[in-house]
């Protein structure tokens, strides 16, 4: 094979490669003997089959395997001749033209990955904002909990009704004396003043008994998602059959058990290790961040374009995906493709890091260990259903490229974790406040060099911290597995944990108002 390098510019190459057709031939010439004593023929014995006819039957397709294979074998000894180290995969192609029996002329062009000079981990100095879970957090934690298992008992006969309270009632809507769909509700529990029925609903029912009957007339907003009932007044009658008075929860060992737990020292117990491990995530997060600062500082080196497109791709989807579901999606959206440039920079430097810290680990011996992919690979079947798990788990441990992308955040988590154990790191206490405000100081989480010149939609832009703070370590550069025991996961109390969250907002009927688009908080 003659190899003749056609092009060598930054961290692009390309080449010319020619196969010789004698050497084509001859891989063909073997697989016919290899296959020709399996070849079964009307009128000839099993395995007298002439290598002629067996030629003539198969030659196409045994000519094709060869050239494919000539094509592998070539590949890899322009990558091993040439000291190559792919930043993606190649473009290969073939000549036009090309018949059976000539010369294969191959063009590759290809993107390398950049000569890192021995990183400098030396002289890393890190500040680590730890914060106290006081029993004051915990318990109004516990206070939180106890609001939200709200539970309406019955009140006194004759009771009217006011915001706070729960009623229990029969409705159906009509538009000029004709119902509609989904305008109609039996036993439907409402509490007044909760905001959950479209404007005014509510408001007309504060006051009534168990045993009214009451009409009353509102107007759907003009945003409504039903365009049939957007904008129009509508008769809802009501039948009112019971007025309920919020109970009293108290926090107390009764309270606890009816959460499946042993007391209230257990609950408490239970919320302060969940408010310790939050707190101790954003820890990470600030000192993440400070650690990538310093080594973006540190090292400039070109990257890639190719890669660079395909972070930037990621992020960029993302930005427009929460740009849409703003109140003007079309603001938005101009707004942040005036930053365009700006978030380019972001991919950049992300896709810098990522290479950055892959070299970091290899140099250092840091490695994911059969175990810990194992784990990995049956955590990521979980999101699939039951019968399609195994083929997703036979997929990744047959694709090398699908198993390196899921191994490289742990990957990447495991060098930063490195360089923490290297750095000179001080311990600062500060509030939950104060920790929270370090780490949404830039909304974007933008470095100081590729911040926007002004601050993009609130949804879209906060999106880009994933950017700056996960920088995974490319696919091609992690490092192979070895034997290591991973650390184990505590179960948790589920109905605890679901109790932690704030109560879920029941069940509401036909007549909801639209719901504004809730702000996601920055991504840590």
């Amino acid at each position: 094979m003659q190899i003749v390098e056609t092009s060598n510019e930054g961290l692009k190459r390309a080449y010319a490669l020619t196969i010789a057709a004698n050497d084509i031939a001859a891989l063909v010439e073997g697989e016919v003997k290899k296959i020709t004593p399996q070849v079964r023929m009307p009128g000839f014995r099993p395995g007298k089959v002439p290598a002629n006819l067996v030629r003539k039957m198969h030659g196409p397709a045994l000519h094709q395997q060869a050239l494919e294979a000539s094509i592998r074998e070539a590949m890899d000894k322009l990558v091993a001749e040439k000291g190559l180290r792919p930043a993606t995969q190649p473009d290969v192609s073939l000549g036009e033209g090309y018949e059976q029996g000539k010369d294969a002329e191959l063009t590759v062009s290809l993107e390398v990955l950049p000569e890192i000079a021995a990183p400098a981990i030396d002289g890393l100095k890190l500040e680590r904002l730890t914060v106290e879970v006081s029993d004051e957090q915990v318990e109004e934690a516990i206070l939180r909990i106890v609001a939200g298992q709200k539970r309406f008992d019955d009140a006194p006969e004759g009771t009217v009704a006011a915001d706070g309270d729960q009623l229990i009632i029969d409705f159906a809507g009509s538009i000029d004396g004709v119902a509609f769909d989904g305008g109609t509700a039996t036993d439907q529990p409402l509490e007044l003043g909760s905001g959950r029925f479209i404007p005014g609903f509510e408001e007309q029912l504060v006051g009534v008994k168990a045993g009214d009957e009451r009409t009353i007339t509102v107007a759907f907003p003009a945003d409504y998602p039903a365009a049939n009932l957007a904008g129009k007044d509508a008769q809802f009658a009501c039948v009112i059959k019971s007025v309920k008075h919020a109970a009293d929860f108290v926090a107390d060992d009764d309270f606890a058990k009816s959460l499946g737990l042993e007391g209230i020292d257990q609950l408490r117990g239970l919320i302060k290790g969940q408010l310790e491990q939050e707190t101790a995530g954003l820890t990470r997060t600030a000192m993440k961040r400070s650690l990538l600062d310093q080594l973006a500082a540190g090292h400039d080196f070109a990257v890639p374009p190719s890669m660079v497109e395909a972070e930037f791709a990621q992020i960029w989807q993302q930005l427009t995906s929460e740009a849409a579901k703003e109140e003007d999606p079309a603001a938005a959206i101009a707004e942040i493709e005036g930053e365009k440039d700006d978030y380019r920079k972001i991919a950049e430097r992300r896709v810098r890091l990522g290479l950055l810290l892959s070299e970091i680990g290899q140099a250092n011996g840091v490695q994911v260990s059969g175990q810990e992919m194992e784990m990995l690979i049956r955590q990521a079947a979980q999101q699939y259903r039951e019968q399609d798990r195994e083929r997703f788990i036979d997929y990744i441990r047959s694709d090398a490229l699908a198993a390196a992308q899921l191994r490289a955040p742990l990957y990447e988590d495991k060098v930063v974790d490195f360089l923490f154990d290297k750095a000179e790191v001080t311990d600062r206490a500060v509030t939950r406040e104060e920790l929270q405000a370090v780490i949404e100081a830039d909304e974007t989480g933008a470095p100081a060099e590729a911040q926007p010149a002004k601050a993009a939609p609130k949804k879209a832009a906060k999106k880009a911290p994933k950017a700056e703070t996960e920088a995974e370590a490319p696919a091609a550069e992690t490092a192979p597995a070895e034997d290591a025991k991973p650390a184990k996961k505590a179960p948790a109390k589920k109905k605890a944990a679901e109790a932690a969250e704030a109560a879920p907002a029941e069940e509401a009927p036909a007549p909801k108002k639209k719901a504004p688009a809730k702000k996601k908080a920055a991504d840590a």
